[in-house]
């Protein structure tokens, strides 16, 4: 064999090496030349959902924000903002006030007029006993002047029984005669008219009595005049 067939040959074999390494070779190309094209798309739709999913994170971000912003207002008409009351209970507020002042009022007026009708009345009563008494006076005095031997004359024992009606009313509306013979001389009852020295009943103490002093409840009505020892 020349070398002119040897090379020939060779070649031949080359080529159908070559054929058969393409046939082999072939589809793991077409695969490989596919994947690239299915990654796109893949990565077309991965983009696509991440933008979908953007657009929906956005839209729920403005509607959160819109609802945020919606809410704000609202807190403010709550918090900011007391709540009016109606009119009709605006009405009753204002009218029991009124009355709860009347009535104070009223009550302390009532208060007031009792005190002062109380005041008159002692004023009043103590006015009258004053123009009494002078009766109460001429009464002891006429029975101090009947004779022992008189006494038991019907007029004298009339009169007796009319001095002794009297006291008793006095004393049962509250008047009572003020003691003084005896006691120790105190200004807020006696008035001292005239001074005597005597050892025997001490200083300072009431000897005689010119005239009776009397007391309407608590108060003074006249105070008795009286002679006291030094």
């Amino acid at each position: 064999m020349s070398k002119e067939d040897i090379i020939k040959e060779a070649v031949e074999e080359a080529k159908a090496k070559a054929a058969k390494q393409a046939e082999n070779e072939a589809p793991e190309e077409v695969e490989d030349s596919e994947e690239p094209d299915v990654a796109a798309e893949n990565e077309e739709v991965s983009e696509e959902e991440t933008d979908s999913a953007d657009a929906e994170e956005t839209e729920d971000d403005s509607e959160s924000d819109a609802e945020n912003d919606t809410s704000k207002p609202e807190k403010k008409k709550l918090f900011g903002k007391k709540n009016k009351k109606d009119k009709k209970d605006e009405k009753i507020d204002e009218l029991t006030d009124r009355l709860t002042r009347q009535m104070a009022e009223f009550d302390n007026f009532r208060k007031r007029t009792e005190k002062e009708k109380a005041q008159m009345y002692e004023i009043g009563a103590k006015d009258i006993i004053e123009k009494i008494l002078p009766v109460v006076d001429n009464f002891e005095r006429g029975l101090a002047a009947v004779p022992e031997e008189e006494k038991s004359t019907g007029f004298a024992e009339g009169m007796e029984k009319i001095y002794k009606q009297l006291m008793t009313t006095l004393e049962s509306i509250g008047v009572k005669p003020i003691e003084a013979v005896g006691n120790e001389f105190d200004p807020d009852f006696h008035n001292a008219v005239m001074h005597v020295e005597d050892e025997e009943l001490g200083e300072n103490i009431i000897a005689e009595e010119f005239q009776k002093g009397y007391m309407y409840r608590d108060s003074v009505v006249r105070h008795s005049m009286v002679k006291v020892a030094n």
